[in-house]
C-alpha cells in the first residue's frame, strides 16, 4: 500500500485483487507490536485506487450498489420497509428464491441476508425513565437500517435502559454512520455522512451509545477521517457500545432475570474484539441469566466473512469463512446465537437457513429484555405517550 501510494508500484488488476479480498477484520492491528494503524490504510489505499481508475473503476456490484443508495438517505431505508414487508407476508419472497431472477440481477447474495421485517413505525425523541431511581440520560445511535432490520433490537435496548433507570434520547437529523462506503473507498460520500451524525448530536454531552459493534467502531474513529471543527472527537469519546455500557452501570436491586435452560453460543465479531477491544462484555451480561449455558464459537477470533460488504463482493470466499462456524453450532447444539453486530447477525442466520437449522440469532440486549423480570418489564410499551418529539428518521 505505501509503496502505491509513493508510486513505486504499478496500479495493477492484480494488486486491487489483493486488497479487495483482504477482510479488513483487523486482527492484524490487534496483534501488531508496532500499533500499525492498518485499518485507516487499507481505507485510504482503497480510496487511491478508486481515484487513479476514475471513470475505469470496476462498477460495484448491483448489490453494494443498492446498499449504498439506500443508507445515504433514512427515508429510502423506510420507504423499503413498506416494500418488503408485504413481499415476505404474502409468500412473494418463497417464489422469487426458488426462482432465478435474484442470480440474474446480481441480488441473491443480498436478499439472503433478509430478516423478518417490522412494520416501519416512528421512534419518540424521549423515553422516560421507567424506574423510581433515575440514574441519569443516555443518548441513542439508531444507525441506518436499524428500523427496518434491527427494531427488535432497538425496542428492546430502549426498554432495558428505561427499566434501569436511564431517560434514553433519539436525536432526529442521524443516519448511517459512514462505514460502508468508507470502507469502500468512497471517502468524500463517508465524511458526509460522518458529518451529518456529528451535527444531529451536537449541543448534548451524554453517552452515545451504538446498538451495532461494527457501527460504534467506525462512529469511535471519526477523527481519524474528519477533520476536527471542535466537535468531532468530543462526539467521538462519547461513543460507547450498549454492551459495555450496561455490563458497568449498577442496576436496580429489584431488577432480576428469568432463568433460561438454554445453550447459548456467542459470536464475537471482528469489531466488536480488534477495535473497541470490548468482548469480553456480552459473557458478562449473559451470565446474569440463570440457568444458561453459554459457549463461545470455537476459532471466534476469525472473520466469519460478512465483513461489511465483503461478503456480496467475495461471496466465495466469505462461504468459506462461515462454514466452520455453521459447523460449530450444529456440534455445540445450541439453541440460540448472540452476535452483536447487525451484519454478521444477519450472514450467519442465512447460512443457518441454508443448512436447515433453527438455532434463533440474536442480540445480547433483546435476551436480558426477554428474561427480565418486574413490574413493566418486557412488553413495555414503546409509544410516545409522555414523551416528547417523534422522530422518523
Amino acid at each position: 500500500m505505501l509503496a502505491l501510494a509513493n508510486g513505486d508500484l504499478p496500479l495493477s488488476a492484480g494488486l486491487q485483487s489483493h486488497l479487495d479480498r483482504c477482510l479488513g477484520c483487523r486482527a492484524c492491528e490487534k496483534a501488531c507490536p508496532s500499533y500499525v494503524a492498518y485499518g485507516k490504510s487499507l481505507d485510504s489505499a482503497r480510496a487511491l485506487i478508486n481515484a487513479a481508475r476514475g471513470a475505469e473503476a470496476p462498477r460495484a456490484t448491483n448489490a453494494v450498489s443498492m446498499l449504498h443508495w439506500l443508507v445515504e438517505k433514512p427515508g429510502r431505508a423506510r420507504m423499503l420497509g413498506r416494500i418488503l414487508r408485504p413481499y415476505q407476508l404474502t409468500g412473494l419472497q418463497r417464489l422469487v428464491r426458488t426462482s432465478r431472477a435474484l442470480q440474474l440481477f446480481g441480488l441473491s447474495e443480498l436478499e439472503a441476508d433478509l430478516q423478518p421485517i417490522r412494520s416501519p413505525r416512528p421512534l419518540a425523541e424521549v423515553y422516560p425513565a421507567r424506574h423510581q431511581q433515575p440514574q441519569g440520560r443516555v443518548v441513542v445511535f439508531t444507525g441506518c437500517l436499524a428500523q427496518i432490520t434491527d427494531r427488535k433490537i432497538l425496542d428492546s435496548a430502549i426498554r432495558l435502559l428505561t427499566r434501569i433507570g436511564f431517560e434514553v434520547h433519539v436525536p432526529p437529523g442521524q443516519g448511517c454512520c459512514g462505514a460502508m462506503h468508507l470502507h469502500d473507498g468512497q471517502t468524500a460520500k463517508a465524511a458526509e455522512l460522518m458529518r451529518r451524525n456529528t451535527r444531529a448530536f451536537a449541543g448534548m454531552n451524554d453517552v452515545i451509545l451504538g446498538l451495532a459493534s461494527g457501527c460504534t467502531a467506525t462512529l469511535r474513529e471519526y477523527p481519524k477521517y474528519l477533520e476536527d471543527d471542535g466537535g468531532t472527537t468530543a462526539f467521538s469519546t462519547r461513543i460507547t457500545d450498549i454492551n459495555q455500557f450496561i455490563a458497568q452501570v449498577p442496576w436496580p436491586s429489584d431488577i432480576s432475570l428469568r432463568p433460561l435452560a438454554k445453550r447459548i453460543a456467542v459470536h464475537d465479531p471482528c469489531t466488536l474484539t480488534n477495535v473497541l477491544r470490548q468482548e469480553d462484555k456480552p459473557y458478562a451480561l449473559l451470565a446474569r441469566i440463570p440457568g444458561a449455558v453459554v459457549i463461545p464459537l470455537a476459532e471466534n477470533s476469525i472473520c466469519c466473512g460478512a465483513a461489511g460488504t465483503y461478503h456480496l463482493t467475495q461471496p466465495e470466499i466469505a462461504r468459506q469463512l462461515r462454514a466452520p462456524k455453521i459447523n460449530d453450532l450444529k456440534r455445540l447444539a445450541a439453541d440460540i446465537l448472540v452476535t452483536t453486530n447487525s451484519g454478521c447477525a444477519m450472514y450467519l442466520a442465512a447460512g443457518l437457513r441454508d443448512a436447515g437449522l433453527s438455532i434463533e440469532v440474536t442480540h445480547p440486549v433483546v435476551l436480558l429484555d426477554r428474561q427480565m423480570q418486574g413490574e413493566n418489564a418486557h412488553g413495555l410499551p414503546l409509544s410516545p405517550a409522555g414523551a416528547t418529539g417523534i422522530v422518523d428518521s
